[in-house]
């Protein structure tokens, strides 16, 4: 796993053989970040930002190297939270609060708002398509904030009603919401 930009540009971190999970390709990341900064976020005008199904902390580290304030990673796998808690003792940062915990729980009594908030989710998740609703009807988002789903090339939100675009990275698809 390598950190694209900020802070920690170029830092690697080794992910368990063990792991399950599909961490965001670089090239799709890198993409990401570039549509982000260039067209919808500043990250160093105090973003919080909010990480579900975390995995390996790579969307997390990220956001925390770019300068984002505060960003809350959930993740419910016991050996994926252990290792972003990890990563971020190794950066000694405190702007990442790891929690484990089921994501729909965490978004049905979370109670906060953040500027940014990332999903990605396994693609085959059969909720998965309930994350934007789940989003804005819990009022998540900031005014003027964005939410992006990670997800495969299947699912099409093109008739939500915060729909903004998709962008496609290989078989990596994005939908942003605001």
């Amino acid at each position: 796993m390598r950190v694209i930009s900020g802070i920690y540009k170029r830092r690697r971190f080794d992910v368990p053989n063990s792991f399950k999970a599909r961490p965001t390709t670089d090239f799709a990341k890198e993409n990401l970040f570039n549509v982000l900064t260039n067209n919808y976020i500043d990250f160093e005008e105090g973003v919080r930002a909010l990480d579900l199904f975390a995995g390996t902390g790579s969307i997390s580290i990220e956001l925390v190297s770019r300068g984002c304030n505060q960003v809350i990673s959930v993740e419910k796998d016991r050996n994926h939270h252990a290792f972003i808690c990890k990563v971020m003792d190794e950066v000694k940062t405190d702007k990442c609060i790891p929690l484990r915990g089921d994501v729909f729980k965490y978004l049905k009594s979370c109670g906060e708002q953040f500027d940014f908030i990332f999903a990605d989710p396994p693609y085959a998740l059969t909720e998965l398509t309930t994350l934007p609703d789940l989003i804005f009807e819990n009022n998540l988002l900031k005014e003027g904030g964005l939410f992006v789903l990670e997800h495969g090339k299947t699912d099409n939100f093109e008739t939500h009603p915060h729909f903004l675009e998709r962008r496609v990275y290989g078989s990596v698809n994005f939908s942003f919401f605001q």
